[in-house]
């Protein structure tokens, strides 16, 4: 099994909870993706932006140094229970030429490296974008509408409708922020590998055993590839990919962090997905807790002692 612990390299670890977890942020032009050296970003603990617990600068790649913060014990997010197993993050990040921004919500897990994006824009840039950003809960911990069942083999060959002649892994999906029908919602364009790392980060633990991980992460591409695979919303004259929502996809939460462990693991099987004998498309691979929400005849993550039991047969997996 990887390691993904790293020594880190600053330490604000609050002395009243010995676990921690680490938290690199990445700062970059958000015309043109440009790495931005020297920005200035103050962590402070969420509610609380005045509780300056760290403040770091970025390098010439845009990358601040890893800094050790204050995380509940890891058996919250191993153990279902009531305890929050995260600890939440307010950022600033400031840069010269740039407008401020602010980040509400930045996740870090014990034992875990947390990674958070940023796009600045330019002082200049007339476009505005969503600032600040408030992650919301993860949906292990918040409360979450759950899944709408659908069949895990989609019909095709119906007239008129556009469907694939081959499963491909498109470089950008098309997220729309809310339900199929709110067209007040916005429609992100997000290349595949870092929507399934969003995704996989909002609707599992990195704390998780690594077999676990991927699993899951195996679960979430093959149900994106079916989306994509059978044109599943543009066939009902929408124009995107795929939703946000817990009810009809899976949770994607715009501008939040994902997590090193699980980012590794996407970046080596993003290309894999799970299928039948003699079915050519993808599974939409519907699951749930099995807390909350039950779900007959699906995927089932179920979370007792320190693994999650999703069994996939080998035989399955492309």
């Amino acid at each position: 099994m990887k390691n993904f612990n790293r020594k880190p390299t600053l330490s604000a670890a609050s002395t009243d909870n010995p676990s921690q977890g680490l938290l690199q942020i990445n700062v970059v032009n958000i015309q043109n993706n440009f790495p931005i050296e020297n920005a200035t970003v103050t962590i402070s603990y969420k509610g609380d932006p005045q509780s300056t617990v760290e403040q770091v600068s970025t390098n010439s790649s845009g990358q601040t140094e890893q800094v050790a913060l204050g995380a509940p014990p890891i058996e919250y997010s191993l153990e279902p229970g009531i305890n929050q197993p995260y600890s939440e993050y307010t950022l600033r990040i400031t840069a010269p030429g740039f407008k401020t921004s602010e980040i509400s919500g930045t996740e870090v897990l014990p034992d875990s490296t947390a990674i958070q994006p940023v796009r600045l824009e330019p002082e200049s840039d007339p476009e505005a974008v969503e600032n600040p950003i408030v992650i919301p809960d993860h949906t292990l911990y918040g409360n979450y509408p759950p899944k709408i069942a659908e069949a895990e083999i989609k019909p095709v060959g119906e007239s008129g409708e556009i469907v694939l002649s081959r499963v491909v892994v498109p470089q950008t999906v098309v997220v729309h922020d809310g339900v199929p029908t709110d067209s007040t919602a916005a429609n992100y364009y997000v290349p595949y590998r870092d929507y399934i790392k969003n995704v996989a980060s909002s609707e599992i633990y990195a704390t998780w055993p690594e077999s676990t991980i991927v699993a899951n992460v195996l679960a979430i591409m093959s149900f994106t590839l079916n989306r994509v695979y059978t044109e599943w919303y543009r066939n009902q004259g929408y124009d995107f990919t795929i939703t946000s929502s817990t009810a009809f996809d899976h949770k994607f939460i715009y501008g939040r962090n994902i997590f090193e462990s699980i980012s590794v693991i996407v970046d080596e099987i993003f290309d894999n997905y799970l299928s039948r004998p003699e079915v050519k498309q993808p599974i939409l691979t519907q699951y749930c807790d099995g807390r909350k929400v039950t779900c007959p005849n699906w995927m089932t993550l179920v979370q007792k002692r320190i693994r999650v039991l999703l069994f996939l047969p080998r035989s399955v997996i492309l």
